[in-house]
């Protein structure tokens, strides 16, 4: 049986609860929800700018895959959580940006699901989770 692995770095935010930044079991890693978080101070970053917190959330979720051994090329599914509808538009933009300038040429993006919520932090505009597959 493959044994359950938890993942760390200091490239991204320490987890604030009892859970790991990522969990690796075989060829899955699960990285943990991430938000705009300065992994060097554990400070909340950009205040009210969905844009900025995309990019610093998608950051720090590449950062815990590549402590996994995985990149973006390697995930399967996002999941985008938004506490304002009215910032898909932005985030998403964002989003694209990113996973044009990190997935490698000829992998296809990820699946991804968007969801509008209320976020654990009132300075939260975005959470961003992931599951990668590693060949």
């Amino acid at each position: 049986m493959t044994e359950k692995i938890a993942i760390h770095t200091t490239a991204a935010p320490a987890p604030a609860h009892a859970f790991p930044q990522g969990v690796r079991k075989g060829p899955l890693l699960a990285v943990s929800g991430q938000g705009p978080v300065d992994p060097a101070t554990g400070a909340y970053l950009h205040p009210g700018d969905v844009r900025a917190q995309t990019r610093r959330t998608l950051e720090n979720v590449a950062a815990i895959l590549e402590a996994g051994g995985a990149g973006i090329g390697d995930v399967m599914t996002l999941r985008v959580y938004l506490a304002d509808r009215a910032d898909f538009a932005a985030m998403n933009e964002v989003y694209e940006a990113f996973l044009t300038e990190k997935t490698p040429a000829g992998v296809p993006f990820p699946t991804r699901t968007t969801v509008i919520c209320t976020l654990p932090r009132a300075e939260m505009l975005v959470e961003i989770d992931a599951l990668a597959c590693i060949d």
